[in-house]
């Protein structure tokens, strides 16, 4: 593809002037210099509805309590989740059956409280989204891991260790898919895994599928409620447009239950008004993007397919040392950095050496500081400079003498 992005208009690459303009976490949080290549936003605009969407509300000041058609405004968001689960997935998911809330984060501890006590084990994969764990711990809850062991092509599902480790009081499975860190996208036959392994402990299943529209050719995400009604019946399905559209602060997210009963047992222990509402940006921004953003989608994953095949293709062939797989989706690589024995953790070096901000192995795993997670979503340049960077600060470590 020449080394560039086969699109490069509407908003869709942005210069690195453009980046440090915003006042953004990712780049804001290091000091001068640093490139970051950590917290999962891109380097990107977003989709020209949902610009049109913010623009057309901002015009007629409508900073309101808001109404859609008549309807508390947050079922239009529910509706377009529905459309949008059943145009890409064929999966007939209930509108009603969605609530909408300002942020995933926040539904997974809803879940977690709702559907287990404290003490009660809840089954997380690892590595994992530092979140995940925090829902569990946090709340008084036993973390009970599901390795994910890396085989030949990607990362898969260790029941056999899950087996020995689940008990009585395991009520909840957290399944990420696609997968963060690691990238992999499960096919049906885990997932049908999943399912039989949840059934047969009675577990409900929060699947956070946050990242199901950033999967390349080859890969396809399958929503784990749509298995069948059996599986619909014990899922809780977390969604938003914020990854792949890049609205992150604007806080819109959908937690959907498989069935209204289960909906029933979620309101009985968590009450409506405890997961707050969604503001009039938030709602406009994600109804313009599920209805009507496809278009920028599929050129923003033309563009992250590249960056994803030129970011492996550099790394074989300049630092073959650093173990990975080729995501199969988000815009994440999870690097395996311990046979560069850098003496520190692998995040720790690349800031100090290389002045490139990776995300911490140890924030997923706290057995793998020698891992860092790095974000691709970004242009040529910038992933070019990120790329440098790390081979010098790699190669001049490499050159230091050894001491006794």
């Amino acid at each position: 593809m020449n080394g560039r992005s086969p699109i490069m208009q509407d908003g869709l690459v942005l210069s690195l002037d453009q980046v440090l303009a915003r006042q953004s976490f990712k780049w804001r949080q290091y000091s001068p210099g640093v490139l970051a290549a950590c917290v999962a936003d891109m380097d990107l605009g977003t989709a020209p509805a949902v610009r049109t969407a913010l623009a057309q509300l901002l015009q007629r000041v409508d900073l309101t309590y808001p109404l859609r058609d008549g309807r508390k405004a947050d079922r239009a968001v529910a509706r377009a989740f529905a459309a949008r689960m059943h145009r890409l997935y064929g999966w007939a998911a209930e509108a009603d059956q969605a609530l909408v809330l300002p942020d995933l984060v926040q539904a997974t501890f809803a879940a977690v409280m709702a559907f287990s006590d404290p003490g009660d084990g809840v089954v997380v994969q690892v590595p994992h989204y530092a979140p995940f764990r925090e829902a569990v711990e946090g709340t008084g809850r036993r973390l009970v891991p599901l390795a994910m062991r890396a085989g030949a092509d990607g990362h898969y599902f260790d029941f056999e260790a899950l087996e020995r480790a689940v008990d009585a009081r395991t009520r909840v499975l957290i399944l990420c898919n696609p997968h963060n860190p690691t990238g992999r996208v499960a096919i049906r036959a885990e997932l049908e895994a999943v399912l039989a392994f949840a059934e047969r402990h009675a577990l409900v299943v929060v699947s956070d599928e946050i990242h199901a529209d950033l999967v390349y050719p080859g890969a396809r995400h399958l929503p784990f409620a749509s298995l069948s009604a059996a599986a619909a019946a014990r899922t809780v399905t977390l969604n938003s447009a914020t990854k792949s559209f890049n609205i992150a602060g604007l806080r819109c997210a959908v937690a959907h239950f498989g069935t209204a009963a289960l909906q029933a047992r979620f309101h009985a222990r968590v009450p409506a008004r405890l997961t707050g509402a969604v503001n009039n940006l938030g709602i406009d921004a994600t109804v313009a993007a599920w209805n009507d953003g496809q278009p920028w989608l599929d050129a923003a994953l033309a563009h992250l397919l590249a960056m994803r095949d030129h970011l492996a293709e550099t790394l074989r062939r300049e630092l073959p040392a650093i173990r990975f797989h080729v995501p199969q989706g988000t815009y994440l690589l999870w690097m395996d950095c311990a046979a560069l024995e850098l003496g520190r953790p692998a995040a720790e070096f690349f800031l100090q050496h290389a002045r490139v901000a990776l995300s911490p192995g140890e924030v997923f795993d706290a057995g793998a500081p020698h891992c860092a997670r790095l974000n691709f979503a970004t242009s040529r340049p910038i992933l070019d400079d990120i790329l440098e960077r790390m081979i010098a600060a790699v190669r001049a470590h490499q050159r230091r003498p050894v001491h006794a």
